[in-house]
């Protein structure tokens, strides 16, 4: 059967894996999250368990939000490598749906994990001399335009690929093509401001200028490992068995490879900038992350978050190899973790007194977002065609896959 005739449909058997892998990620997730919220509030912990709310939340939400960023992308660039994951990657951004809400406990409990929302911090001079920008009607206010926004463009966008998918119309694909270009960069600007609401004033002295841009390739990094990781869980069945080829798998490694590097660039820059500059309300988030054991963990950050991915990733026969590049993918997940850990919890130490604290919550939560999260994906992938076989240049990329 020649690529044109092929209809791609999904197997049963894939439709019996996603739904297993939903079941079993909703009751992960449900009982992570029960643990996170019980352990949490029995133990008189609230504070920390906010704190923990944050990097499993941050983590899973940066997920979904880095795959809505790359579909745009990928509808802005082509390329064979987004045909193949354009499906997985509206259902990783479809998960937004139910993770704009997540914000609301953050905006209930705001005094238990920033401080510059108590009455302390608003008598701060700094912090009244930010008052226009931290204030919290604004904060609420700029939070619901990130909902959104998010919520709009990957309502739009599905729906569009869905009208792609029945019509074979290029006007449909212009549509979407011509939604990316704004999309893209009001996202960016959007999303700079979400890190810096919500990760960046919890050290509320403390600015960076390549911040946001630094989370959103973190979350793009988390989606793209993410995306890498599904492609070989479905790869035994029917439509990844005969349309996904080692030179997609290369492609999509090498976008985890230039990730991984702009990740470390982008690291070394804002390092290399406060460094030079040494001013005291500058040095203070390192400072917090070189001492009192926080520093061994940057060093596993250096390690690996960069230099074992960077040397593993050079490997084309890795790359090439849907089960060794879904460890590597799976491996940078759980490194990631360590690196949100990292951007939120040494926050709350005292510069003159910094020692390394890790709680409980902060693995549990972690999972219990990670289940839900991975529950709705699974649930998403399962609404309709696993491929974008509507997509003007689908065939071209199958081929591209075939070629040498």
């Amino acid at each position: 059967m020649t690529t044109t005739e092929h209809s791609y449909e999904t197997a049963p058997g894939m439709i019996g894996t996603l739904r297993k892998s939903q079941n079993i990620a909703a009751f992960v997730g449900l009982v992570f999250l029960a643990l996170t919220v019980g352990l949490g509030f029995s133990s008189g912990s609230v504070d920390q368990f906010f704190r923990s709310y944050l990097v499993g939340f941050w983590y899973w939400f940066g997920a979904g939000a880095g795959c809505l960023v790359i579909l745009m992308t990928q509808y802005l660039t082509g390329g064979a490598w987004g045909f193949i994951i354009r499906r997985p990657l509206e259902a990783g951004a479809k998960t937004l749906y139910v993770f704009v809400f997540l914000f609301i406990p953050l905006l209930l409990g705001r005094e238990h994990i920033y401080w510059w929302t108590t009455k302390e911090g608003l008598a701060d001079k700094v912090i009244k001399a930010k008052d226009l920008y931290l204030n919290v009607p604004f904060l609420t206010g700029r939070t619901a335009i990130y909902a959104a926004f998010l919520i709009l463009m990957t309502y739009l966008l599905t729906k569009w690929s869905k009208e792609e998918e029945a019509t074979k119309s290029s006007a449909v694909s212009a549509k979407l093509e011509a939604l990316s270009a704004p999309g893209v960069l009001i996202f960016f600007l959007l999303m700079t401001f979400c890190s810096v609401d919500y990760l960046m004033t919890l050290e509320p002295h403390w600015y960076s200028t390549v911040y946001g841009f630094l989370t959103i390739i973190s979350g793009c990094l988390t989606a793209m490992c993410l995306i890498v990781a599904t492609l070989a869980l479905l790869s035994k069945d029917a439509p990844f068995d005969d349309a996904l080829k080692p030179k997609h798998l290369h492609d999509l490694g090498k976008l985890m490879f230039a990730l991984t590097m702009l990740w470390a660039y982008l690291q070394f820059s804002q390092l290399l900038i406060t460094w030079s500059g040494n001013l005291p309300e500058e040095i203070v988030w390192y400072i917090k992350r070189w001492n009192g054991g926080y520093g061994w963990v940057s060093l596993i950050l250096l390690l690996g978050h960069f230099a074992l991915p960077f040397l593993l990733l050079l490997s084309q026969s890795i790359k090439k190899n849907a089960r060794t590049i879904a460890m590597v993918a799976i491996y940078i997940l759980i490194v990631r973790v360590v690196d949100v850990f990292m951007m939120v919890e040494p926050n709350f130490q005292k510069v003159t007194d910094v020692h390394f604290s890790m709680s409980i919550l902060d693995i549990t939560a972690p999972l219990g977002f990670g289940g839900l999260w991975l529950a709705l994906y699974f649930h998403n992938l399962q609404s309709g065609s696993l491929l974008a076989t509507g997509a003007p240049d689908f065939h071209k990329a199958l081929n591209h896959g075939k070629s040498h």
